[in-house]
């Protein structure tokens, strides 16, 4: 397991990796920026990217998704995977937004998970990226490079991920560490075929000195 020191110095690392990351689902305010991670689900960014700009054309407030039939919400979204579900998480959303905080997304990460639609990792991304409160959102990246790296174990759940993440990193990169972690993971440790050989991580990688071993093995 990673101490609290080889932790910061890989986040640390990262951030030389991809100076630029941030959230890449583009968004003007903190609900498009609500929608958007909804509609992320089991999804890529990318995806939602090409869907979201004539959406957010058409609807620009939570009346706007009440007020049209559900079908043609699913028909406005439907290339995104889980659509159905999706736009009728949408209506109830913004029905609430309407109903309990006066049209405007809340701030905080419990009222958030109220919503329909949106869980602990949603809730995360919207108070950090829309409010600026530190927070880590463990995506399906951050999970894989965390246990990867021996940050915290195989088993964990994305609750204790989080939570150990939480403890070793200090409260003021939470954020840009969940960015660091999500890049890392999405272009260069990547599910399938992570860049081990020229990793700058790999000394202190359990995992990918397996692989390396792996690879010498069959060679």
């Amino acid at each position: 397991m990673l101490s609290k020191k080889a932790t910061i110095h890989a986040i640390d690392v990262m951030g030389e990796l991809f100076p630029e990351a941030e959230c890449e689902l583009v968004h003007k305010n903190p609900f498009e920026l609500l929608i958007a991670v909804v509609l992320s689900a089991q999804c890529t960014d990318a995806l939602v990217n090409r869907v979201t700009p004539a959406l957010f054309e058409k609807y620009q407030t939570p009346a706007d998704y009440v007020n049209v039939p559900v079908e043609e919400l699913e028909k406005d979204i439907r290339s995104i995977g889980l659509f159905r579900s999706k736009a009728k998480n949408i209506q109830k959303l913004s029905q609430s937004l309407i109903d309990q905080y006066g049209g405007e997304v809340p701030r905080t990460r419990d009222e958030l998970v109220g919503l329909a639609g949106v869980g602990r990792k949603t809730a995360n991304v919207v108070t950090s990226v829309a409010f600026g409160v530190p927070a880590i959102a463990v995506d399906t990246h951050v999970e894989r490079v965390s246990k990867r790296l021996g940050i915290c174990r195989w088993k964990d759940n994305v609750k204790v991920v989080e939570e150990t993440l939480m403890k070793k990193l200090p409260e003021e990169v939470w954020s840009d560490a969940h960015h660091r972690m999500i890049f890392f993971g999405r272009y260069h440790c990547k599910a399938q075929s992570p860049n081990c050989s020229t990793c700058p991580l790999l000394d202190e990688c359990r995992e990918g000195k397996k692989r390396m071993k792996e690879r010498l093995t069959k060679a």
